[in-house]
């Protein structure tokens, strides 16, 4: 149980985050019509891009290195609490159907488990331990990558899981929306997205979450391409688990190769349905067999394996 002090502790500590501060100039928000209210939303919503913009190099830098690692076989692990675990389970639940990506390639953990998704877990984010256990349970290597993610950035669940994955030997990125924080300077990469004070104090599922949700776009998506598992801006590793996709696949062997609607499906059928063997058995006229070699031989990268065949 939190004694009196601790407590007093713990208040001192959020009344010196930026996103716990109290603004008194919408102190009577609650009086203001409902377009008054939305109004004011959109424009504290406004200035979230341009603090993502302010370190995109740091995010830039971070992805590389996650995509080094990813590209030799290593796991990209999100660990979080509240929203900001959320969050990461979001992101990388999204993963596998976009990018056609094993489940276990993109993983998100969430402080007090799948539980904690749809209701508070008591004292979860506040231990340490459970954020060692539930990495120690993925067996962590040095191609890992674990991005703990914290608006306060003080969250112990989160920083204990960057150092215990330092300490492992994996990659850490810090991804915080306070300045100086504990989380960054525990990582290898820290990213501190400073979004200010919330329009309802403290509650970060606001400014905080939309950076960090930002973020977690740029690097899960960001990294997916330099995988090869896009071929210019198309989804060329959709996986066609539903009538939709199956249309999708289509549309995306037609916008890459011009092919007609005969030779798409021929192409298609003689892939399987593998999109990216599909477009490489049109541009490249050959047979699905030797698509799905050439691939494999480059990694999956499309225009490597495209320029090979040409070649």
């Amino acid at each position: 149980m939190t004694s009196a002090s601790d407590a007093r502790d713990l208040q001192a500590q959020l009344e010196t985050l930026t996103t716990e501060a109290f603004r008194p100039e919408l102190a009577e928000i609650d009086r203001l019509s409902t377009l008054e209210i939305a109004t004011v939303m959109n424009g504290e919503d406004a200035g979230v891009p341009g603090a993502v913009a302010r370190q995109l190099p740091r995010i830039a830098a971070a992805i590389d290195a996650v995509a080094d690692r990813m590209a030799r076989g290593g796991r990209l692990v999100y660990a979080g609490a509240g929203t900001a675990g959320r969050l990461g389970v979001l992101d990388a639940s999204e993963c596998p159907p976009t990018f056609n990506t094993d489940p276990a390639q993109v993983v998100g953990l969430i402080a007090g488990g799948p539980q904690a998704m749809v209701t508070s877990v008591e004292g979860a984010e506040d231990s340490a331990d459970l954020a060692r256990a539930d990495l120690d349970a993925l067996d962590l290597g040095p191609d890992d990558t674990v991005v703990g993610v914290s608006a306060s950035g003080r969250t112990p669940y989160a920083v204990a899981a960057v150092e215990h994955a330092r300490k492992l030997g994996a990659l850490t990125i810090g991804l915080a929306c306070n300045p100086d924080s504990a989380l960054a300077a525990a990582a290898d990469h820290g990213i501190e997205i400073v979004t200010g004070p919330e329009l309802i104090t403290g509650s970060t599922r606001l400014k905080a979450g939309t950076a960090q949700k930002l973020v977690l776009n740029m690097i899960s998506t960001i990294t997916m391409i330099r995988l090869g598992k896009t071929y210019g801006n198309l989804m060329v590793d959709v996986r066609a688990s539903n009538e939709k996709l199956r249309a999708r696949s289509r549309r995306i062997v037609a916008l890459a190769t011009g092919a007609t609607d005969e030779e798409i499906d021929r192409a298609l059928t003689e892939a399987h349905g593998e999109v990216k063997e599909a477009i490489l058995c049109v541009l490249a006229s050959v047979d699905g067999p030797t698509a799905a070699r050439l691939l494999a031989e480059h990694r999956g990268q499309l225009r490597a394996a495209l320029a090979a065949a040409r070649a």
